[in-house]
């Protein structure tokens, strides 16, 4: 299972994070990127060689099918009232071993081995509180999510979000 996972994150090096409108990158750009953003296909996603989580994961999740790999994609955010930082990752089990499969979020790229998905939830959610310790939120949501469906806006991909599992909030 490693090898094929590791065949699937070499075909990701080619992919930037990014978000690309009128030829030049919006992802850092709050107001620009919600007005704008557009969830990619995989093959949109491969011509930009630019995509943000929500991308990067439905062109994995395309990978995984291709490699009739089962996965899961999970979604967590923190309620800020504001900006609603976010981030998307995948994981998949094999035997009694589950795999955080990392490429969007730079300071964690890799694959992640943990025995358990409830060690796995607290690393992550652990690391993406650290990442914005500067942001003040009232809760932290976890939800498990399926394919949805690709050219919808933020506020599509974040309603979209609010109708999937949700399997951890945490009031701050």
């Amino acid at each position: 299972m490693i090898d094929k996972l590791n065949e699937i994150y070499n075909k990701l090096e080619t992919i930037k994070y990014g978000f690309i409108f009128e030829g030049k990158d919006i992802s850092d750009d709050e107001l620009s990127f919600s007005n704008n953003y557009r969830l990619q296909s995989p093959e949109e996603l491969v011509k930009s060689k630019f995509g943000v989580c929500w991308d990067q994961v439905e062109y994995e999740r395309y990978l995984f099918d291709q490699y009739n790999i089962n996965c899961k994609s999970y979604f967590i955010y923190l309620n800020d009232h504001e900006g609603l930082p976010s981030h998307t990752f995948m994981v998949v089990q094999d035997d009694n071993k589950y795999y955080w499969f990392e490429h969007s979020w730079y300071d964690y790229r890799g694959i992640h081995e943990y025995n358990d998905i409830n060690e796995l939830f607290e690393d992550i959610i652990n690391k993406f509180i650290k990442s914005h310790d500067d942001i003040k939120y009232d809760e932290l949501l976890l939800y498990e999510y399926n394919k949805p469906n690709n050219n919808i806006s933020c506020d599509e991909f974040y309603n979209y979000i609010d109708k999937q599992k949700l399997i951890i909030e945490r009031n701050n």
